[in-house]
């Protein structure tokens, strides 16, 4: 089963080889996820930021290079860690398998963000 309709929007404007990977990671999952966020403008950026949502103006997000996923269970939105620890496990096997180098937001030690996935910034210089 593929990503739903609202998922493969908010896909549009992301970097083909991320939707690559986001679409692989769905076809292993056990669980299921939606795209929350794909490409931002600079005000959606400034809000999250505001909010204390994100903690950069130099998101990933506002070049395409990053998603935000959400893990369903029997059709909620659920943010228990495990689930996302599982999810970074799917979606990193997803990139090794298409040897597309990501970046998930849970590995991060200052401000672990379990639903968020980048495109490595090495390999996929924004500009």
């Amino acid at each position: 089963m593929p990503l739903n309709d609202r998922s493969r929007i908010r896909l549009m404007g992301v970097h083909a080889d991320l939707v690559k990977v986001i679409e692989r990671a769905y076809e292993l999952s056990t669980n299921p996820f939606i795209v929350t966020e794909g490409l931002r403008t600079l005000e959606r950026q400034k809000q999250l930021v505001a909010k204390g949502a994100s903690q950069t103006l130099d998101s990933r997000h506002l070049t395409g290079h990053a998603v935000d996923l959400a893990v369903m269970i029997d059709g909620e939105v659920r943010w228990d860690w495990p689930l996302y620890r599982k999810l970074g496990d799917t979606v990193k096997a997803a990139a090794k398998e298409l040897s597309v180098p990501i970046v998930w937001g849970g590995d991060w030690k200052g401000f672990p963000d379990g639903p968020h996935f980048e495109l490595n910034r090495k390999t996929y210089p924004a500009r």
